[in-house]
């Protein structure tokens, strides 16, 4: 009698085991089925190539300072002695001064760097994401000037007010692991 209850021990240790096993490979691969299809989180961005510059950026963001900054891109600006983004429009002198600057709170910096070219640098943390300097880019120089959210100010606000008040459609929700939409980068 001893050697049958040995022998069915162990059928039903065997048997458990294998049905463990099993258990454990089936839940692995439904875990990893899971994280393969799982919802992508989505945020908050600004279509550049959309964008109107309508200054709602400035007016709409729920927080009292925008998230929405200017941002530049270095590699398609002409680095101009007279920008378009920095000046106003018939500026008399192109030196820096609050009555020359596009910018009402003086984000943008002029640096030289050598004739006849300037290099142009958003101070983000003086920028009310108004685009004026985005407009005047786009309309007399090459569009290096353009608004994104910054996500670390950002709240991902499930109705979005300024995607609310966007007449052109450009802001839009992209995925969280691809958060920027840059100029001259494939996009969707």
């Amino acid at each position: 009698m001893g050697e049958d209850n040995k022998t069915i021990n162990r059928r039903c240790f065997l048997r458990d085991s294998l049905w463990g096993a099993s258990l454990v490979g089936l839940g692995m691969v439904a875990g990893a089925a899971a994280r393969k299809h799982k919802k992508t989180d989505l945020i908050w961005q600004i279509d550049p190539y959309l964008c109107t510059s309508c200054t709602n950026c400035a007016t709409y963001c729920v927080l009292e300072e925008s998230a929405v900054k200017c941002v530049q891109v270095y590699a398609i600006c002409g680095y101009c002695d007279f920008c378009p983004g920095y000046f106003e429009l018939g500026a008399s002198v192109l030196e820096p001064g609050a009555e020359n600057e596009l910018c009402p709170t003086g984000a943008i910096t002029r640096t030289f760097v050598e004739e006849p070219y300037y290099e142009y640098t958003i101070d983000e943390s003086l920028c009310i994401g108004c685009a004026k300097c985005v407009k005047g880019c786009a309309a007399f120089g090459n569009g290096s000037l353009f608004l994104q959210v910054r996500h670390d100010r950002c709240l991902n606000c499930n109705e979005c007010a300024i995607a609310m008040a966007c007449p052109s459609g450009a802001f839009k929700r992209v995925p969280a692991d691809q958060p920027y939409l840059l100029k001259g980068e494939s996009h969707a």
